[in-house]
């Protein structure tokens, strides 16, 4: 809602500098807030020395927000009661006051309620403005509004699902749990599982994440990479919906103390849509991530994944070659299974034998033949690839190279007459052959066997509701490698429109670097170059970097700047940031 600056003054100091209260004064709030857990302002605000108002006086001027003392009627305030659902206004003691292009102006108490603007701008589809109030004065606003009583309409999706009038605040056992999922009670719960899991669904999340907190349950949608608070639902609602989850992912329901993985298959608007469920023990009980397996995310086609003409000429050159090793390297969450998939997609004919080693299998393909890691029994990534091998597979999908072992068995394979896809968790292209060097794969081996190696990143397209940018951080610019003079008419920045949701961007596409081994490259890795070596041989050899791959993709208005350097640049543009506040 308003972003910490250095530099910025104390809410003391500045109440003091004002000549509201007395360093006394202060000094003793900041005890009794030390020992209670309350914020200064409050504090302050009880011990009689000061008003709320004063409070918020001082933390717009803090936070550099506007002041709105709400002293005016509401015809006069513009209060527009109809613009946020009652539920909401109630709950986080907030006001509409209208709208001005395109954008809600809201009446907030508190700066640093972050999660706030998230849920909102997601439940409303709107960009909003903030300005600060009284909260006594909001609060009072909202009883002249809507009265005092508690039954107010709601969006939630508590209200909309469960009958809130139902006292389930006594904590329960867990066989309590089963009797609320399982028993004649079910419905509100099984309503409320299925709607989270449809809206998610049809929403375009990738994830569905339910944390339990100390007083409540945060759900939050992954969508586009980004997590968007949907909802907080009751606390005393915890239990029944874990072990609803639970019992639908197939997993021990009474178990508690341990990490847990399942599956859930369920039918949204007629297609079969898998999850893969992943339960972790919290401090404030356990917490559950859905992941959405869609069938049709891995075959979009290689066009569609955001290659350059020039980048997929050579991606679809070194797939078909007959032998050697592709990597696809990146971290966690960059799309490397959905491309490496894509190329299977293209390659999958009756005329060749594919195989894969998976942990887990996400997505099932037709043709291929898919085997799940299982290192309970012994059905490791080495003893599956060793397996394979005696099947004369053409094409042998590893995914992912996690030891030395593992990439010994993988080279073999290369070396042999076999075409092997991995991957690999390294930030760049080059540091993947030093990481295969640090596992004790010999160098002569990595050198040979290797045939091109792929660094890539995901990130988000701006929506068709893109307009162009009109006033440049330059900053920003000469991080990405834009010069100034060619960004008006060609940068880009977001919108905002129903099909977005008011975000302005939809759909991710990757940026690329592809780096091809030749005599020079494998010279310098057999003799252990440095990373920094291989990539300015790389470089020389015409390699476009992940950050030259992202400038074309902004002049192009796929995506804006900012996007760009936040993977190509992450840790100068926080430097940046910092500098321009």
């Amino acid at each position: 809602m308003a972003r910490r600056a250095r530099g910025r003054r104390k809410i003391g100091e500045i109440l003091i500098a004002e000549g509201v209260v007395t360093d006394d004064q202060v000094e003793l709030a900041a005890t009794t807030a030390k020992g209670s857990g309350k914020r200064l302002g409050e504090c302050l605000v009880e011990a009689g020395n000061c008003s709320d108002a004063d409070i918020a006086k001082a933390l717009a001027e803090q936070f550099g927000m506007s002041f709105n003392p709400l002293e005016s009627g509401n015809d006069q305030l513009g209060i527009d009661k109809d613009a946020i659902p009652a539920d909401l206004i109630r709950k986080h003691v907030i006001l509409p006051a209208g709208k001005a292009n395109g954008r809600l102006r809201l009446l907030v108490h508190d700066p640093m309620d972050l999660e706030l603007l998230d849920l909102l701008r997601f439940r409303l589809n709107t960009e909003i403005d903030t300005a600060l109030a009284p909260r006594s004065r909001i609060q009072s606003l909202i009883d002249e509004l809507f009265g005092s009583g508690t039954a107010v309409a709601s969006d939630s999706l508590v209200t909309e699902s469960i009958d809130v009038s139902v006292d389930r605040s006594v904590d329960r056992s867990v066989d309590a749990s089963v009797d609320i999922v399982a028993g004649e009670d079910q419905a509100p719960i099984v309503k409320l599982t299925t709607k989270l899991i449809m809206e998610a669904v049809r929403g375009r999340a990738s994830d569905i994440h339910i944390e339990p907190m100390s007083d409540r349950v945060v759900l939050r949608y992954r969508i586009d990479g980004v997590c968007h608070v949907r909802d907080n639902l009751p606390k005393r609602m915890q239990s029944a919906l874990l072990a609803r989850l639970k019992l639908m992912s197939g997993v021990n329901i009474a178990e508690r103390r341990i990490p847990q993985d399942g599956r859930v298959k369920m039918t949204v608007d007629e297609q079969q849509i898998d999850f893969r469920v992943s339960i972790c023990p919290a401090y404030h009980g356990e917490s559950i991530v859905l992941r959405i397996l869609r069938p049709d995310a891995v075959k979009i086609g290689l066009i569609n994944l955001g290659f350059e003409a020039d980048h997929l000429e050579e991606f679809n050159k070194i797939i078909r070659r007959p032998t050697g090793i592709f990597l696809v390297t990146g971290p966690t969450g960059s799309g490397k299974t959905t491309t490496l998939y894509s190329a299977l997609d293209v390659l999958n004919r009756p005329d060749r034998k594919i195989i894969t080693a998976e942990d887990p299998v996400e997505y099932s393909f037709t043709g291929i033949n898919q085997c799940q890691v299982k290192d309970s029994i012994g059905l490791t990534f080495s003893s599956i690839l060793r397996a394979m091998l005696r099947q004369a597979p053409n094409i042998v999908l590893i995914g992912e190279i996690r030891d030395r072992e593992v990439a010994d068995i993988a080279i073999q394979a290369a070396l042999t007459g076999h075409l092997v896809f991995s991957t690999l968790h390294t930030n760049d292209a080059p540091s993947a052959i030093t990481r295969l060097i640090d596992m004790g794969v010999k160098p002569y081996l990595a050198a040979s066997s290797i045939q091109a190696i792929m660094a890539q990143r995901l990130i988000r397209t701006l929506c068709d509701c893109k307009v162009p940018e009109e006033k440049f951080d330059e900053k920003v610019l000469r991080l990405v490698g834009v010069d100034p003079a060619e960004a008006p008419g060609k940068v880009m920045k977001p919108g905002g429109c129903s099909k977005c949701n008011g975000v302005g961007f939809k759909g991710r596409k990757a940026i690329f670097e592809m780096m091809k081994m030749n005599a020079e490259i494998r010279d310098l890795a057999f003799s252990r170059a440095p990373v920094a070596e291989l990539r300015q041989a790389a470089l020389r050899m015409g390699m476009r970097d992940l950050l030259g791959d992202g400038r074309l993709k902004i002049l192009s208005g796929v995506t804006t700047p900012e996007e760009i350097a936040k993977y190509a640049q992450a840790d100068t543009l926080v430097d940046a940031n910092m500098d321009s506040e």
